[in-house]
């Protein structure tokens, strides 16, 4: 499935199937928490939520292709991510787009 950031493919006509999305709530367990809050008074990169995103985005980005698959999609224009927190130590990813088949 191609994805693009784009309103339009290059040298391809479009036909808008409907938006689509994907998203899942992540967390991390208490001992990676800790040590992010350790992270917090020394400063720096807290990987462990640098990780978790990452694993999010993967897991939206998939829910996202599933559902355009599911309207015969050759691809998602305008594909965007989002996210927002949930409570402490959670957060939502929604990775969403256009579906569209090449005519």
């Amino acid at each position: 499935m191609l994805i693009v950031t784009t309103d339009t493919i290059t040298g391809k006509e479009l036909e808008m199937l409907g938006v689509v999305k994907g998203s899942t709530v992540q967390s991390k367990h208490i001992g990676k928490d800790l040590m992010a809050g350790l992270k917090n008074v020394v400063g720096g990169e807290v990987k462990g939520y640098v990780e978790m995103m990452d694993e999010a985005r993967e897991i939206a980005t998939t829910r996202m292709v599933d559902e355009a698959k599911q309207l015969g999609a050759d691809a998602v224009v305008a594909m965007r991510y989002a996210s927002s927190s949930i409570m402490q130590s959670a957060a939502e990813v929604i990775a969403y787009g256009t579906a569209v088949r090449f005519k």
